[in-house]
């Protein structure tokens, strides 16, 4: 589990939670809509961080018989069930509320006052006491949480927040710093509506606030809907092919390339798939020097008078042609996947398929270089 995003997921678990509990309070007090939804808005925070814990815990867990590429996936499994699940209920009951309050405008729908410890406080500033404590706790989620966010876009050499929140690997992160985002974006929605229900004394500037803020709880939902499905239908990764192609390029060995392919399991774990062709020039060169010396060391090892003998000699020699192509095979593989992995440690698994050697044009042969000379 990244440290970074459990730290800022606990720390808006806490200080939605306390929020949540103060906002209802005020808001079943004093009988504001835009308070009443600013409640749901931070219920709906708080459940949903609770998701997205379990999904990082989930995601934890290391591959085994049934998932052989670990349990990342899970994660956004997880955020999708909350963003659909939580922030469209949060959505849906947010806007019920607004229109009972509507329709209910002509009856009393803010009290003047509010009983308190035997005093008698004006909602108005019990709100805006409530409203500015909310700001502060989840003010400090959001600095924790964008902090992140800054240190990551530095890291990744990336500049566009808005961008990179779009195509963000890490879309707790994400889910986090928006949610965060609208919740301070909230507080000033209700905070507006109630000051001008408390200046005109008409109660629909209210209503009107509070509905603003279940539609901005509709937006999230869609948000967060539409960045963990990514993840969930097979995307590609499309740094991780472009670096292909470019270590490829660069590679003396390899001819050209086909069918490549990827798949991004989670921000740390691409699957990388791809068919090549190496170069005959590549593979012939040394190659005979190669074999000769496994043939030896082959015969070498032969008990009694075996390595004198025709099917004998024979034999090595074939066994030490297909280990030394083997050999030489192998080796450009490792070196094209630690080239890749050195540039992007999160292309976890590679898998090459060498399709064959490409011949070389008469004219470009060097049968001398494959005879050692």
């Amino acid at each position: 589990m990244s440290h970074a995003s459990k730290k800022a997921v606990l720390t808006a678990i806490s200080s939605n939670f306390l929020v949540t509990v103060i906002k209802f309070v005020a808001g079943l007090a004093s009988g504001s809509a835009s308070m009443i939804n600013e409640a749901v808005h931070s219920l709906m925070d708080t459940l949903n961080q609770g998701f997205l814990f379990l999904g990082l815990r989930e995601s934890e867990k290391p591959a085994d018989q049934i998932y052989a590429f670990g349990h990342g996936q899970k994660k956004y499994l997880w955020n999708l069930w909350s963003a659909i699940g939580l922030f469209s209920i949060g959505a849906g009951l947010g806007l019920a509320h607004a229109w009972h309050s509507w329709e209910g405008v002509g009856r009393s729908h803010l009290s003047e006052t509010v009983a308190l410890a035997g005093f008698h406080i004006p909602t108005l500033w019990l709100n805006l006491a409530v409203l500015g404590s909310a700001f502060l706790m989840e003010g400090y989620s959001f600095v924790v949480a964008t902090r992140e966010l800054l240190a990551r876009m530095r890291k990744e050499g990336e500049s566009d927040v808005l961008a990179y929140l779009a195509e963000a690997d890490d879309p707790t992160l994400a889910a986090v710093v928006l949610e965060d985002s609208a919740a301070m974006l909230g507080l000033a929605l209700a905070a507006v509506g109630i000051l001008l229900t408390a200046l005109t004394g008409r109660a629909e500037y209210d209503i009107l606030f509070s509905a603003l803020i279940a539609l901005m709880l509709g937006a999230i939902a869609f948000y967060l809907g539409f960045v963990n499905m990514r993840f969930l239908a097979d995307i590609r990764d499309r740094e991780a092919e472009a670096l292909f192609r470019e270590v490829v390029a660069e590679h003396p060995e390899v001819e050209r390339y086909h069918d490549l392919r990827s798949l991004i399991i989670d921000e740390n774990h691409t699957v990388l798939i791809a068919e090549i062709e190496l170069r005959e020039e590549a593979m012939v060169v040394d190659l005979y020097d190669r074999i000769q010396l496994r043939c030896d060391q082959i015969l070498e090892s032969l008990p009694g008078r075996r390595a004198q003998e025709k099917r004998y000699r024979h034999w090595a020699s074939a066994r030490a042609s297909v280990e030394a192509v083997i050999a030489r095979t192998e080796e450009i593989i490792d070196e094209i996947e630690a080239r890749i992995r050195e540039r992007l440690p999160r292309v976890s698994h590679i898998t090459l398929e060498v399709e064959g050697v490409a011949p070389n044009k008469p004219e470009e042969a060097q049968p001398e270089s494959a005879t050692g000379g």
